[in-house]
């Protein structure tokens, strides 16, 4: 088994890390580049940088905020926010990001994806995907795609979605439960598992994580590849060491 993924998560607003649930109610974290460097030395694998109102502004992610992010890490960047075009992502990665994420772009243009796999490579192209539960007509239980900030329903179900941007050229899939955002009831292993069953590229699971044992979840019931966190290390409640030496104790390889 390949070694896990313990993945930070900056949500950035103004320049500065925030963190909500479900989308709203944000609060000050504080400067993107000294929470960078602090889960730098906490032995973080790698970070995201979103920036979470970029799109809906119709603006890139801010480059001097990447820049100097990238400057105080030695671990992968993966930046997302506003991004596009070819041409954003150029600018992504000439400040010194290693993975782009693409969401809202990938929807309304998902020629996009295959467009920035031919150019940079798969591996460095994440589509993110943020999923919310929804009941059909029947009474089923889907997960439908929003964009924007989760603040626009596609129609589009995860499932068919997520086999699109796999077969487009995407080389991770970022998926956040809008239902577990930010609530620490753990991560909605139910949609998890269904997208990694889906494609056999690496997943990353997004929202919800509140105890060790919903980390230990993620990897052996969701079959994810790596997890997303923000809340439980903003607020200092654990440890990414903390989590990975849990997780080695469990049976799951990681990096230590």
């Amino acid at each position: 088994m390949l070694e896990k993924r313990i993945i930070p998560c900056l949500d950035v607003k103004n320049g500065r890390v925030v963190k909500g649930v479900n989308f709203v109610g944000l609060r000050d974290i504080g400067d993107p580049a000294e929470q960078a460097a602090f889960y730098d030395r906490e032995g973080a694998d790698e970070l995201v940088f979103l920036d979470i109102t970029a799109s809906q502004e119709g603006r890139r992610a801010f480059s001097e905020s990447i820049r100097r992010t990238v400057e105080v890490i030695s671990v992968p960047l993966t930046v997302g926010g506003g991004i596009s075009s070819l041409e954003d992502m150029e600018a992504v990665f000439e400040a010194g990001a290693s993975k782009v994420s693409i969401n809202t772009a990938a929807v309304e243009n998902p020629d996009l994806i295959a467009q920035a796999a031919k150019a940079f490579g798969r591996e460095r192209i994440v589509v993110a995907i943020d999923a919310k539960r929804t009941l059909g007509a029947d009474g089923s239980l889907w997960w439908e795609v929003y964009a924007r900030g989760g603040r626009t329903a596609t129609g589009w179900d995860v499932r068919q979605w997520a086999e699109r941007v796999y077969s487009l050229g995407a080389g991770e899939i970022l998926l956040t439960s809008m239902d577990a955002d930010g609530t620490q009831d753990g991560y909605d292993n139910d949609l998890n598992r269904l997208v990694a069953d889906k494609v056999p590229i690496p997943i990353i699971a997004s929202g919800g994580a509140g105890r060790l044992e919903h980390f230990k979840d993620a990897f052996l019931v969701g079959r994810v590849d790596a997890v997303l966190e923000a809340s439980l290390f903003h607020f200092r409640t654990y440890s990414i060491r903390q989590v990975k030496e849990y997780l080695q104790e469990a049976g799951i390889p990681v990096r230590l």
